[in-house]
């Protein structure tokens, strides 16, 4: 997945923690890739794209605590 065209989340802070990626281009095979951009060649989780935007809504929303 390293040719891959990676993407950082805007709720990514800035100073090196809790950084997700995701890879846009690929969502139209109904699967979003999803990694932490600190380790690149670590693994990536293949989410479906329905599970990925019901996550995004419920970060959204304030459903999950975090903790930076």
């Amino acid at each position: 997945m390293s040719t891959i065209h990676w993407v950082t989340s805007s709720y990514s802070n800035g100073d090196g923690g809790g950084c997700v990626e995701w890879a846009p281009m690929l969502t139209v095979s109904g699967v979003v890739p999803v990694r932490d951009s600190k380790d690149p060649d670590g693994p990536a989780l293949a989410i479906s794209a329905a599970g990925w935007r019901a996550f995004v809504a419920g970060f959204k929303a304030g459903e999950f605590p975090v903790h930076l």
